[in-house]
């Protein structure tokens, strides 16, 4: 496939992928805006190492929005320190997204290059208070959006913050084409988005005191590609002691998606790509473009030219002074940061996936897992027949949640597993709030992908939550922030959640009935990975 087919599909599962949240998420933002001057709200100021910023403080909790932790980088350069400034810089609203498209394609008006912000929110004492008391363990979020969409504002880490007397960061990193291009000889290539996370965990290490937090217990954290980042941090050697423990929601090392499984027709999609296949994408890209040298690309104004050709660069490449080598290959073998891990999946992870395959009968579904499966499609028929579904697209979603979400997970689990501590967890609500927008109306969503978001921020317009639902988001609050502290997600009256050792030893999370379960027969595993 050529560099602009290969766009093309790509950014087909881009878009599908972010579209049904790109209502909802403008809600977000809105409702951002609109809390950003509460009538109640107190004006509170932090000094940083680069000067003093001005946030709010509100109901239990003070907010700091839009602080840069970098300079504006210039493109395609990796992350240099901002300069210091005068006076009381506003932190009351979020800076800039990083540069992405729209819903309906071209610039998002609201991003931009200019996006190295990040945005901090810790329990009120006033954010000095405990200085000189160790500090509050910090949890530092990198969001999702297949490396190509999102921003950390849209993750309101209040709840959060309160319940887990946590200090929450949720960071800015440059996404797509302007985080991930790669080019012969290009410094950074194919990390600019990784690079950036690590400026921000830097700055965190610098400036966590003045908020209330403490620099020497620091947990990364992230959902789908969010969760791949967290993955490439721990096996970055750059990284080395920047974090203490790490948190992956649904974006283990092992992602993987065959032909046809994310959305109808899509290329085979994995995370990592070697940095030299970026470089060559990159010159490609280039000369689609009228540029036969780096400078030109680098002069281009026409930004929505250049994300045009995004779905060529939604991985990061290994074989970098960030990633030497493939992340997969790199737990496997042990070569990784030894910090607790916190992993796991939503139960029913592919069905927001699968609704964009629309209408699925029978044949419709025998003919999409020859797609994806070829000459195994047989077999996968045989242990997921459509008849032990309550539709064909459901036992078709059951495939995708197993073959490309659960099973990898778990084996990542059993990798690690076996030089450091790991929690595994999936979160089994099966009535799970849903995001507003997100589903065609009637939709069996169950434990979609990302459910699991909205009962740890305060996320986007969900349904209501039950009574039930609620006290399970407050106990996942703080089982997280207990792990961030600790390293151990357990603590007084919660149900007892045991490490990671194989069988039903996966905390399964949903109202009520919080316990342990075997993930890996509950999701076929043993069918998808016969030989782990």
């Amino acid at each position: 496939m050529t560099v602009s087919g290969r766009s093309k599909a790509l950014r087909a599962v881009a878009i599908a992928t972010a579209a049904a949240l790109a209502v909802s998420l403008a809600v977000v933002a809105g409702s951002a805006a609109d809390q950003a001057h509460p009538q109640a709200a107190v004006r509170v100021v932090v000094p940083t190492d680069k000067g003093r910023v001005e946030g709010l403080s509100e109901g239990g909790t003070s907010v700091f929005q839009g602080i840069p932790y970098a300079a504006s980088p210039a493109r395609w350069t990796l992350p240099r320190p901002h300069a210091a400034w005068p006076g009381v810089r506003d932190a009351t609203r979020p800076g800039a997204k990083c540069a992405q498209l729209g819903a309906t394609g071209g610039l998002d008006p609201e991003s931009a290059e200019d996006c190295l912000f990040l945005n901090v929110t810790t329990p009120d004492e006033r954010p000095a208070v405990r200085r000189t008391a160790g500090g509050r363990p910090v949890i530092v979020w990198f969001h999702g959006g297949a490396w190509a969409s999102g921003q950390g504002s849209e993750y309101d880490g209040r709840s959060l913050s309160r319940i887990g007397d946590a200090v929450v960061v949720t960071v800015n990193y440059r996404l797509g084409i302007f985080g991930f291009f790669g080019y012969p000889g290009l410094a950074g290539s194919g990390t600019f988005g990784l690079a950036d996370q690590q400026a921000a965990l830097r700055w965190v290490r610098q400036n966590a005191r003045a908020f209330g937090g403490d620099s020497s217990n620091v947990t990364i954290m992230g959902e789908s590609s969010g969760g791949a980042a967290v993955c490439a941090q721990l096996v970055s050697p750059a990284s080395a002691g920047l974090f203490q423990r790490a948190v992956v929601q649904s974006g283990s090392c092992r992602q993987n998606w065959p032909r046809n499984v994310m959305v109808p027709d899509s290329e085979p999609i994995r995370y990592w790509a070697p940095n030299s296949e970026l470089a060559a994408r990159g010159r490609e890209a280039g000369r689609e473009l009228g540029c036969s040298a780096l400078a030109c690309l680098r002069a281009l104004d026409d930004a929505a030219a250049l994300l045009n050709r995004n779905g060529d660069f939604t991985s990061p490449g290994y074989g970098t002074p960030i990633l030497p080598v493939d992340p997969v290959r790199a737990v496997r073998a042990g070569a990784f940061h030894r910090v607790p891990v916190l992993q796991g999946n939503t139960h029913d992870e592919h069905r927001y996936f699968a609704q964009f395959a629309g209408d699925m009968d029978v044949p419709a579904y025998r003919a999409s897992l020859v797609k994806s499966f070829g000459a195994g499609a047989k077999a996968v028929e045989e242990r997921y027949p459509a008849t032990a579904y309550p539709s064909p697209l459901l036992a078709w979603a059951a495939v995708g949640t197993d073959s490309s979400w659960v099973c990898p997970t778990l084996r990542t689990d059993r990798e690690l597993a076996r030089r450091t501590k790991v929690f595994s967890f999936s979160f089994d609500d099966p009535a799970a709030a849903v995001l507003e927008g997100s589903f065609p109306p009637g939709f069996p969503s169950g434990a979609y992908h990302a459910s699991e978001v909205g009962y740890l921020f305060d996320f986007g317009p969900y349904a209501p939550m039950t009574p039930a639902q609620q006290r399970l988001a407050d106990q996942m609050r703080r089982y997280w922030t207990n792990f961030a502290r600790s390293g151990d997600p357990n603590g007084p009256g919660l149900p007892h959640w045991p490490s990671y050792r194989g069988g039903a030893s996966s905390q399964s999370l949903a109202p009520e009935a919080v316990g342990q379960v075997d993930a890996g027969r509950e999701h076929q595993c043993a069918f998808w990975q016969p030989s782990t």
